[in-house]
């Protein structure tokens, strides 16, 4: 199984339970898991966390470890998706005639479901969004259309306990 990281997964990672000073070895771990190629992210996805910025304008720790080039390496899928899949899952999953205002607020998400929907039984999703199928349109949520086009959608939690991330520290 391929699992494949919503910017989220890392940034949620980073700020509320795997600080990089109080738990490194998840980032290490994380690196290992791209490397033997159990989890990758997509380049339009990578970005959102690649680029970002401290109040300050600096990077942040997260931003820093991406732009490492073995960690990049290492995560970033050698994949580049069909403009078309996308298309499709904008339609299928959104709706078909959003505004251009509505195809800004979706942001990155139908690039990362387009490269899960290439092979629907060796991709998983994994994100923090929540489900919440009432939402229309722009404001669906990750999951929600993952179940409408048939593609297993996952949170950081049930990927850790799948790919069995452990500490060693011992108490």
């Amino acid at each position: 199984m391929l699992y494949l990281l919503d910017a989220n997964t890392l940034i949620d990672a980073k700020r509320d339970y795997f600080q990089f000073g109080r738990v490194p070895e998840f980032w290490e771990w994380m690196q290992h898991q791209g490397q033997v190629g159990n989890i990758k992210v997509p380049i339009e996805i990578y970005e959102e966390f690649e680029e970002a910025r401290n109040p300050d304008g600096n990077r942040d720790e997260l931003s820093e470890w991406a732009a490492l080039p073995e960690v990049r390496e290492a995560l970033l899928l050698p994949e580049e998706v069909d403009p078309r899949i996308v298309g499709e899952v904008i339609d299928a999953g959104y709706a078909n005639d959003l505004t251009d205002d509505e195809i800004e607020k979706i942001g990155r998400d139908p690039f990362l479901i387009a490269y899960a929907l290439l092979d629907v039984t060796a991709r998983t999703i994994v994100s923090t969004e929540v489900s919440k199928p009432s939402r229309k349109r722009a404001n669906r949520r990750v999951p929600d259309v993952c179940r409408d086009l048939g593609i297993r959608c996952i949170n950081n939690f049930t990927l850790l306990k799948e790919l069995d991330f452990k500490t060693g520290w011992r108490g």
